[in-house]
């Protein structure tokens, strides 16, 4: 059995093996006093399509707002402000009529122009498409255009996170002779403040895009020329950032004190929490698991504090709660349900009929050693014997969407109270691939669904519910470590969003 001693033994370890970018070949990003302004951002994860169709969220919404404009513009605090649409309504009382005006000034790079026809085109084509976030217009019906810049969208629901998905990846508009093509899926064609520049942009690499003439406002230009590099290994990162090859990006705990003592500036905020999806509630791959009792037993068997600690690196904070504060739907004594209490966890798999415990596999993605051991030796000390299995970052979303694997170990970002229950717990959501539901929870999730302004208050239940009945095992609520060059840019942070958005880097004067 590994020793927590021996767990923290390998995390330093692994803090100290230092490999990657060297100090000789730095290349430093600053522009020069009165030269073009430009910015080098280091990025987890590249886009597998650029087309609007199948953009992504979390990491990956910033590349596409490079190029994409989105109907409704996110402000740092998650307020809603105009974009492409300049002013929007419900105009029934069921909330499943939405009218939006849309601004007539606006072309696309390859010169189409915006109205509501290429609205409505973008719209049908994001949910035929079935991309990733296929499920922000699972109540999506149908879209009329009135005149060219007036569209009304019906829903078959009411939908209280709607609003916010046109903000997001449902609510970029791409061209609409583009989004018919097969070159989108490289070259990205929207109306978006920059454009990019093909001889530069490497697969795997970087994208390079630079300042669009002709973008209607350029208030949102705050840049000449802005450039994506890839690095997926967070060593890879802080030896770019401290040698001024990249002027922001995301760190962790075990790389914060390298990018302090260079003289960087951090941004924390908490968006994801960490954790356990404990998938298969009815037992199809892992009959144990059909059991609330060996789900609460799982949670009782997490060290919490210990994980904080020595994992999260202090920065974090212990939940049981999938539904953060920021979200309306958070429940004052949830976040320290489960104590850690190896006894309990024992009595209830007996009770269960697992004193003996049982088999699963659970998948990680490389590098995630340290987690991986603690998950093991955790529940391993309560008789589950865990088996890790390795799934490439790029591949993970979609293969725990299959329903392959009983349970998973993820990070995922705590928003507003509907997309919380759109991605975790409707019975199409992308994670909840066993298409969890029953008599008590499925009211729950329509009173929440319906119920208008007061859908933060109505989801408590929502929340109660999923958090006693054990649907996951969360571990922590993590801070956002991101660095940047504060002697060339200034950083806002975005709630709930695990990096800033594009907008809001801009160049110190």
């Amino acid at each position: 059995m590994l020793s927590r001693r021996s767990v923290l033994k390998g995390a330093a370890v692994g803090i100290a093996a230092v490999a990657g970018l060297s100090a000789c070949s730095a290349e430093d990003t600053t522009s020069s006093a009165g030269g073009p302004k430009e910015l080098v951002i280091g990025i987890l994860a590249e886009p597998s399509s650029w087309h609007p169709a199948q953009t992504h969220v979390g990491h990956l919404l910033q590349p596409y707002q490079l190029a994409y404009d989105s109907l409704l513009l996110r402000q740092p605090d998650g307020t809603l402000k105009p974009m492409l649409a300049t002013e929007w309504k419900y105009t029934d009382d069921a909330k499943t009529t939405l009218q939006l005006k849309l601004r007539t000034d606006v072309t696309f790079s390859d010169g189409e122009k915006f109205d509501a026809s290429v609205v409505k085109a973008n719209l049908e084509n994001f949910k035929k498409a079935n991309g990733k976030q296929v499920a922000m217009l699972e109540n999506f019906a149908s879209a009329e255009v009135g005149d060219a810049s007036t569209i009304t969208i019906k829903l078959a629901k009411a939908d209280p996170a709607f609003e916010y998905y046109l903000s997001q990846a449902a609510g970029l508009m791409g061209s609409p002779k583009a989004i018919t093509g097969t070159d989108i899926a490289t070259t990205p064609v929207g109306s978006g403040p920059y454009t990019m520049v093909k001889a530069e942009s490497v697969k795997g690499s970087q994208y390079v895009f630079t300042k669009r003439e002709g973008y209607w406002n350029t208030s949102l230009q705050k840049w000449d020329k802005i450039t994506l590099k890839l690095l997926i290994d967070v060593t890879a990162r802080v030896n770019a950032i401290v040698t001024n090859q990249i002027d922001a990006t995301l760190l962790d705990p075990n790389t914060r004190s390298q990018a302090e003592a260079a003289g960087l500036t951090l941004l924390q905020w908490p968006v994801d929490w960490n954790g356990l999806l404990l998938f298969d509630r009815g037992g199809k791959v892992c009959p144990a698991l059909a059991d609330v009792r060996v789900r609460q037993a799982i949670n009782y068997a997490i060290d919490r504090e210990s994980l904080v600690k020595n994992v999260a690196g202090g920065q974090a904070t212990v939940t049981s709660q999938v539904f953060g504060p920021a979200s309306g739907s958070s429940v004052e004594g949830l976040d320290k349900l489960y104590t850690f209490d190896q006894a309990k966890a024992k009595s209830l798999l007996a009770a269960a009929g697992y004193a003996n415990g049982f088999d699963i596999t659970i998948p990680m993605t490389p590098g995630d050693d340290i987690t991986s051991n603690y998950i093991k030796q955790m529940l391993g000390d309560v008789g589950i014997r865990v088996a890790i299995t390795a799934v490439p970052a790029a591949d993970y979303q979609g293969t725990i969407g299959k329903g392959t694997y009983a349970m998973a170990r993820f990070n995922l970002f705590q928003g507003p109270t509907w997309v919380a229950c759109n991605q975790l717990i409707v019975p199409k959501t992308l994670y909840n691939p066993f298409q969890s539901t029953n008599d008590v929870i499925a009211p729950l999730l329509e009173a929440t669904r319906g119920a208008g302004d007061q859908v933060g208050e109505k989801g408590k239940a929502v929340n109660q519910y999923v958090t006693e009945n054990a649907w996951f095992a969360p571990f922590y609520r993590a801070n956002q470590l991101y660095f940047y060059n504060a002697k060339k840019l200034k950083v806002t942070e975005q709630v709930q969003m695990a990096v800033p958005s594009i907008y809001n880097y801009e160049p110190v004067a």
